[in-house]
């Protein structure tokens, strides 16, 4: 979230205001479609109560790094990608206590589910993920030299740090992961598959450009994983809920690689 902060500008919460079309079509595909997409999966498709709160957590999560960094690889709107992750994520102060809580009480029953202070998730998700971006656009603002150079390195860095945490959920649960894997690995995929389609339909069907359209794909499809298995280990305490977070990240890179293979075949072949 840091490396966010250093790509943003106060031009780029500007611009949401001067043309926020862009914006709002993305922010309504990701705050409201993307949960909505999972609970209704997750109403047909029964698995662990656990693992399905779990999913829930990380459709509540915005994009991250890697969104924006698969969105400059495929020509995207790169500034209305970074603008979504930013904005999206101070949002998720709200948004994403409020989702975790329902889907806790409607998933799990009373004496299974965990205990849930509000307060704290708030407090946490706070300071992971809107005290990173104002200190990222802080040093941008008073040292954008050292801003600028220091960008790349902190993209590499998260990167592999994303993974890093995404690879340690996973083999923090290894004696279970492969029957979780069973469980949560084909709702999240097929969610993965069915949101990314969703937006870039929506895209085009509201007349968006095509860099913005492929902005607000990718947007939807890569979710902050580690913000995901932050709030289900550290502030409910639950490393079951952490493995979708988990799956998901690792599939999604496979299926943003496809989508940009596809996008850059496309534009060849049309010009």
């Amino acid at each position: 979230m840091f490396s966010v902060g250093l790509e943003l500008t106060t031009a780029d919460f500007r611009r949401v205001a001067v043309q926020p079309k862009d914006f709002l079509i993305g922010a309504v595909c990701q705050i409201i479609l993307l949960p909505l997409v999972a609970f209704v999966l997750l109403s047909v498709w029964k698995i662990q109560p656990a693992l399905a709160v779990g999913v829930m957590i990380i459709a509540s999560c915005p994009g991250g790094v890697t969104s924006n960094l698969f969105t400059y690889l495929a020509r995207g709107d790169t500034a209305l990608s970074v603008s979504l992750t930013a904005v999206i994520s101070l949002l998720a102060v709200v948004t994403l206590p409020f989702v975790v809580g329902y889907s806790i009480q409607h998933f799990m029953d009373a004496g299974e589910a965990p205990d849930l202070s509000v307060a704290r998730t708030v407090l946490g998700v706070f300071l992971i993920t809107t005290v990173p971006v104002v200190i990222g656009m802080i040093v941008n603002k008073t040292t954008p030299v050292f801003a600028g150079k220091f960008e790349r390195i902190a993209r590499i860095i998260s990167s592999v740090l994303f993974v890093v945490i995404i690879i340690g959920a996973v083999v923090g649960e290894r004696e279970n992961i492969i029957d979780y894997f069973k469980q949560a690995g084909p709702i999240t995929l097929v969610l993965n598959i069915v949101m990314m389609c969703l937006a870039a339909a929506l895209a085009r069907f509201c007349g968006l450009g095509k860099p913005q359209g492929i902005a607000i794909t990718l947007e939807c499809g890569l979710q902050n994983g580690t913000l995901a298995i932050f709030v289900a280990a550290t502030l409910i305490g639950n490393t079951t809920m952490m493995v979708p977070g988990g799956i998901y990240s690792l599939l999604m890179f496979g299926t943003a690689i496809i989508y940009m293979v596809v996008i850059r075949r496309k534009s060849i072949t049309e010009s």
